[in-house]
């Protein structure tokens, strides 16, 4: 605004001295006295032009989701509860994977979204639409690199009804199909936005919570290179502000079969019953 009105000014002072040197005022080119108008102008038209692109990705996407409770999810058994952790037990699952490499959470995330938005909306060999499915997750993969850069793996849960064949996605995607096996998971909730700025400390509360609990030997705050440190789980649309629900997911490992019991906690279970 205050560059408009030093613009305007130059003009009114530049055509009173036209004026009072018996000038054509109006003999002069408007290309001479308004570059800075039009580039201001042109300026505006294109951050316009993207904010209607936008918008119109956000109407579709938020058509396209719904509400995340009435979106299809992958199963679970609940195996234990507690106020800051659940443990819980998934069933085989398929995704659909695009994989994201950057130094930011945000950035590598809605890049990874906006490719598997657009297969599900029918980038893909058969032209299929994919019903929208929940939750986003982005696996957080660290890079041993200069740059402190990390791999995030974006996935998006295949609904039942395409898991035996899902559509391929068009090659210029690169979108990978995951099939895994049945998983034990260490879960925290959180609210808000998922953020680089937060993520961390959600994944420290976890990580504190399972070190006093009996699985406080069944993760690895170091995992093996390639694969995930952990997941992020995002619920709702990106576009919805309020009532927001995160979680940050760890796969458990050296656990009894079946069950996702820590081997300790079972054997402290069969001596409590030999006693």
């Amino acid at each position: 605004m205050k560059a408009g009105r030093r613009t305007k000014q130059a003009r009114e002072e530049t055509r009173l001295q036209f004026a009072s040197e018996g000038g054509d005022w109006s003999a002069v080119q408007p290309s001479d006295m308004m570059g800075s108008d039009m580039m201001g102008l042109l300026r505006s038209v294109v951050c316009v032009a993207i904010a209607a692109a936008w918008m119109r990705f956000a109407a579709v996407a938020a058509a396209s989701w719904r509400k995340g409770d009435d979106l299809e999810s992958p199963q679970y058994s609940l195996v234990h509860s507690e106020s800051d952790f659940e443990i819980r037990k998934y069933n085989n699952t398929v995704w659909i994977t695009a994989h994201e490499d950057d130094t930011s959470f945000t950035v590598g995330t809605y890049k990874g979204f906006h490719k598997l938005f657009q297969y599900i909306e029918g980038a893909n060999l058969n032209s299929s639409r994919v019903p929208m499915t929940s939750p986003i997750m982005t696996g957080i993969v660290p890079s041993f690199g200069p740059s402190h850069s990390f791999a995030f793996i974006v996935r998006l849960y295949v609904p039942a009804a395409f898991q035996k064949s899902p559509p391929v996605a068009l090659p210029e995607l690169n979108l990978k199909v995951e099939r895994l096996g049945e998983q034990c998971i260490a879960v925290r909730k959180f609210s808000g936005f998922a953020r680089d700025s937060n993520i961390a400390k959600e994944v420290a509360k976890l990580s504190l919570s399972l070190k006093e609990s009996p699985w406080k030997y069944t993760f690895s705050e170091k995992p093996a290179i390639g694969h995930d440190a952990y997941s992020i789980a995002q619920y709702r649309r990106p576009f919805q502000i309020f009532f927001r629900v995160n979680e940050v997911w760890v796969a458990l490992t050296n656990l009894v079969t079946d069950d996702c019991l820590p081997k300790r906690s079972l054997q402290d279970t069969i001596h409590h019953e030999s006693i």
